[in-house]
């Protein structure tokens, strides 16, 4: 089995997905369908956001923390001690200690990965804290935006880098793949700007977050693999049970 995962190449060593191939044998390729670009300081200052004011700062994502405390630095900004973190994974929320002192009393995190669970950390404090949403210039989560415009939260994006689509033909133009795993909404554009007469001729689509799987759908694809859920939470343990059942069918 063939799997293309739109995502840059792990260190093999430490990443589960080596576990995949030793136990299903199948073959894994690695190439991100978009590339991030840092929106600059003087991009940042023209948004009119002054960063130190907010309270809390919201993350779906690793590239988000980067790009945020980038930008921090850039401007010259040291954050205040108390200034609260609320992440989509509790993942996420660890890699914060590549830039803080990691506490538990300033670092919340959803328990599944779901938009839910990430509502639920931030439901007490919707009212007392004035949010900053630090997101991609063409690529928010419309779900996190309306939930803080639903519970009247005070809160701004905050736009730090922006996506481009990658050029997909090294991995699509020579290999037909078993299953794509696509991670962002970007992502899916990417595949069909990149191939806008993309179909999938039996591959099967995975996809991570409700709206990568939305916009998949919206496409006109099916998705086979979804996570994150409750019992499934990474793209990693989605396709470990797709594979193991793939197996006994073969068997």
């Amino acid at each position: 089995m063939k799997i293309l995962i739109s995502q840059p190449p792990p260190d093999m060593e430490k990443s589960p997905y080596s576990e995949l191939i030793r136990k299903y044998n199948v073959e894994l390729t690695f190439h991100p369908f978009i590339k991030l670009e840092p929106i600059s300081a003087k991009e940042i200052r023209r948004q009119k956001i002054d960063i130190s004011a907010f309270s809390a700062i919201l993350f779906t994502s690793r590239n988000a923390i980067d790009h945020f405390f980038r930008c921090c630095e850039e401007l010259k900004i040291i954050m205040p001690l108390e200034t609260k973190y609320f992440c989509i994974t509790e993942a996420v929320a660890l890699y914060l200690q590549k830039f803080i002192t990691y506490r538990k009393r300033k670092a919340f995190f959803g328990l599944d990965g779901t938009n839910d669970s990430f509502f639920e950390c931030m439901d007490k404090f919707k009212q007392t804290e004035t949010f900053l949403y630090v997101c991609s210039e063409n690529q928010q989560d419309n779900e996190i935006v309306n939930w803080l415009k639903n519970h009247q939260c005070d809160f701004q994006l905050g736009f730090m880098y922006r996506s481009v689509n990658n050029d997909l033909s090294e991995v699509m133009g020579k290999t037909k793949y078993d299953v794509i795993c696509l991670f962002t909404p970007s992502g899916v554009y990417s595949l069909l700007e990149n191939y806008p007469a993309f179909s999938k001729n039996g591959t099967t689509m995975a996809g991570f977050g409700n709206n990568t799987i939305k916009c998949l759908e919206n496409a006109g694809f099916k998705v086979t693999i979804k996570a994150p859920l409750p019992l499934v939470p990474s793209m990693i343990s989605a396709l470990d049970i797709f594979c193991e059942a793939t197996l006994k069918k073969t068997t």
